[in-house]
């Protein structure tokens, strides 16, 4: 239960960090404040013509007396709504990331220059466009999975009794989780490190990733706040990809105190990190 409070650690320490570099925070807001107009307008569409879209599919009901025409159209209504609202919270942290490839890449790597013991960033390589691929394709894979846990969850909600109390619990976790892997992943593509390895990494350590993710999930369900956490998000999460891959930490790049290092822990999985 240790790496439960050494993730949310991770997370404090991350907003710490864009706190003391408030250039890297401002440049850091733009991708958020960009996915969020997009998501608002898709929410703002469907609030207003999601009855409307329903009513087109279910034409066989036009016939229905009433109340049961209007029950069941609002209870479809009511649903379309909560299931776009739930897919809007699971991929905001992939769609944002990857709007905002280049502005977290860069502040990722000023993050790995400033807590390393040499001052190195690792770097990747790779030619932007070949980077923007493969979160692209990262992404998608992640936004998937997480699409189809939302699903299985959405349908247990209606479960009594263990729908409306245990179902949520579980949820916060699984968004937890995905939300860590795609903020990670920023950090870890930059060391080559592949999406199956990535997972590895994040399921040997899961009380870890469920102390880093699963608050920034619940703070994500207020709106706007996604946005202004998502630089110091993405700064703890280099943080905890240099502790799964094992890479020391200045703490004093990280805190802003006295220098110590902590001790390099084995990185975890039989796969090499290697692509």
């Amino acid at each position: 239960m240790r790496d439960l409070g050494v993730g949310f650690r991770y997370l404090l320490k991350g907003q710490r960090w864009v706190a003391r570099h408030g250039r890297s925070y401002g440049f850091g807001l733009l991708p958020g404040l960009i996915t969020l107009v997009l998501y608002a307008a898709v929410l703002v569409a469907l609030a207003l013509w999601g009855e409307d879209a329903v009513a087109w599919a279910t034409p066989f009901a036009d016939d229905w007396s009433s109340p049961w025409l209007g029950l069941f159209r609002g209870f479809l209504t009511a649903v379309l709504f909560a299931l776009a609202l739930l897919l809007a919270v699971v991929t905001f942290t992939a769609v944002t990331l990857l709007i905002g490839q280049p502005f977290y890449e860069n502040l990722s790597e000023k993050v790995d220059r400033d807590v390393s013991p040499d001052g190195h960033a690792p770097e990747s390589g790779l030619p932007l466009w070949r980077e923007l691929w493969i979160s692209a394709r990262d992404s998608l894979r992640i936004v998937v999975r997480a699409a189809l846990w939302g699903v299985l969850l959405f349908a247990c909600g209606f479960i009594p009794v263990v729908g409306q109390t245990v179902v949520p619990v579980i949820g916060f976790f699984v968004t937890g989780f995905f939300l860590t892997e795609e903020l990670t992943a920023v950090a870890l593509q930059r060391r080559s490190v592949e999406l199956r390895t990535r997972l590895g990494l994040l399921r040997s350590r899961k009380t870890l990733v469920w102390g880093f993710g699963t608050p920034l999930a619940v703070a994500f369900l207020v709106p706007f706040v996604a946005v202004f956490l998502m630089p110091g998000a993405v700064a703890g999460a280099t943080l905890m990809a240099r502790d799964l891959l094992g890479e020391e930490i200045r703490e004093d790049g990280a805190e802003g105190d006295e220098a110590v290092t902590t001790p390099p822990r084995p990185p975890s999985g039989s796969s090499s990190p290697a692509r």
